[in-house]
């Protein structure tokens, strides 16, 4: 069993993991487990035999402790029920250990410098550092169990992209991806309009529905050259929109692991977080920083010091100059 049940991002990051897994034990029933709202991102994944969806969000809530207190005790005897022989916690927090020691497997394996005290609930416990990317990082357990390590293949679930959306972009386009999980990690979204304005093809906006208004507001300042497609695409339906774009343009969010996967060139913003640990994966792609000597310092709030110069201070021309130098649109 893999546990691993957010962000979308450290989803793709674990896609890697699984076909060494299966590379490694092609007989294995390899289970997982995903927190509701993603787990249609894995559904009918030809590698995962089953899907524990919990609800983990809503577990936070106090006004349904009951509830939560008896979805717990279901989830908990049904891992009990399996007969799991290895269970890999690849979140390392606490609520991920308590769940592999649910699982009641003879193997429990997770990184030794996981968070929460979530270590104790492993028998072995893994170097995997925090000074390389997640996805190396993952592959440690992998080669630790004895499983090849010497290619990096994303096993995305079958998907297809909707007829619907697709009809109504352009030919050619770029996908801009201008949200973000953290607010700290979001480069203005009036800068992403001035940059669509610039760009050589209309950009494609993806977002959640929630996120919409940060769409728009790049449209509004993109002189026409952006159309918004937030709150209309699937997790699955995303890949099909990302894997026709030019190029794609973004902030450190899930969608950027989906296009680094699918080899679209990835011109990724960074500021306060650490494009090493959790940037776009591969050569092709680039990383573009203001370079601050402060830079990353991990928060999640503006600091008092400086009010995150990183990503105020990036301008329009900065990202527009990085891109040119890749894309030659002149």
């Amino acid at each position: 069993m893999i546990v691993k049940p957010s962000a979308l991002g450290d989803i793709v990051h674990s896609l890697p993991f699984l076909h060494a897994l299966k590379r490694g034990f092609p007989e294995a029933k390899i289970d997982w487990v995903v927190a509701h709202g993603l787990h249609p991102f894995l559904e009918g994944h030809p590698l995962i035999n089953k899907l524990w969806v919990i609800k983990k969000d809503q577990w936070k809530k106090m006004n349904r402790l009951s509830l939560t207190i008896q979805e717990i005790r279901e989830f908990k005897k049904g891992l009990g029920q399996i007969g799991y022989d290895v269970c890999i916690d690849l979140s390392g927090l606490f609520r991920s250990g308590v769940i592999t020691w649910f699982s009641k497997a003879g193997v429990k394996l997770g990184f030794k410098e996981s968070d929460e005290g979530s270590p104790f609930f492993y028998t072995h416990k893994i170097h995997g550092s925090m000074d390389i990317h997640a996805i190396d990082r993952y592959l440690k357990i992998a080669e630790f169990m004895g499983c090849p390590v010497d290619e990096i293949v994303y096993p995305f679930a079958p998907y297809e992209p909707s007829p619907a959306i697709l009809k109504d972009l352009p030919e050619d386009y770029i996908v801009m991806s201008p949200s973000a999980g953290k607010p700290a990690n979001r480069w203005h979204a009036r800068k992403f309009g001035e940059l669509a304005a610039r760009l050589p093809l209309p950009s494609v906006i993806i977002s959640s529905a929630a996120e919409a208004p940060i769409a728009d507001e790049v449209v509004l300042h993109s002189r026409g050259k952006a159309i918004s497609i937030a709150g209309q695409t699937g997790l699955k339906d995303l890949l099909g929109v990302i894997g026709k774009a030019g190029f794609f343009v973004c902030n450190d969010t899930g969608p950027m692991h989906m296009a680094a996967a699918l080899n679209i060139p990835v011109f990724a913003i960074f500021g306060p977080a650490n494009p090493i640990r959790t940037g776009p994966y591969g050569s092709i792609h680039t990383v573009i920083q203001k370079g601050l000597p402060c830079s990353p310092c991990y928060a999640q709030t503006p600091c008092k010091k400086f009010k995150f110069r990183c990503m105020e201070d990036l301008s329009v021309e900065e990202v527009y100059d990085a891109i040119d130098k890749k894309m030659r649109f002149s």
